[in-house]
């Protein structure tokens, strides 16, 4: 069960999981948002509107992902492949997520790898890479309504040539 003080974020709650998965052992914490550091700094190395590529502290990330769930819900994360480095403090986690565009119904499917760097048990630095074709191309589907209400596409043939 959820976190009442996590409540606004369960649209979020497959990606906290995998990435609970991914970090298992190496941070504490109930919560993804528990396992961060109040000064951790999270770099976003994609270029996406609206999103910053910079965040720092905990707080400003709970901030930026609080109305994720008015636009998507995930409801899947899978294919986790954890690499360790040479330098003990950083894990590299591959993921994917998997969801719904709430504003048209279409489906939302993105690849991620986070390069997280962990000090005291805790997240003190996350380097996010994404699909960000994948991310523009689920948010700019015509709603299901729409498509339904277009009707299939026929064309007719020529067959004057």
């Amino acid at each position: 069960m959820t976190d009442p003080k996590y409540a606004a974020f369960t649209a979020l709650d497959p990606f906290f999981a995998i990435a609970q998965q991914g970090l298992a052992g190496l941070v504490d914490g109930d919560h993804y948002f528990d396992t961060i550091a109040d000064d951790a700094v999270f770099e976003f190395l994609y270029i996406f509107p609206g999103w910053p590529q910079t965040v720092h502290g905990r707080a400003a990330l709970m901030a930026l992902y609080a109305p994720y769930g008015n636009n998507i819900v995930l409801h899947g994360a899978d294919a986790l492949v954890i690499h360790r480095s040479q330098d003990p403090r950083i894990v590299i986690i591959e993921y994917q997520v998997h969801g719904e565009i709430l504003s048209t119904g279409a489906a939302y499917d993105n690849r991620f790898i986070s390069v997280v760097t962990i000090a005291d048990r805790k997240i003190v630095h996350w380097r996010d890479y994404m699909d960000s074709l994948a991310a523009m191309t689920a948010l700019n589907q015509p709603s299901t309504a729409a498509v339904l209400a277009r009707g299939p596409d026929v064309r007719q043939k020529n067959d004057s040539a």
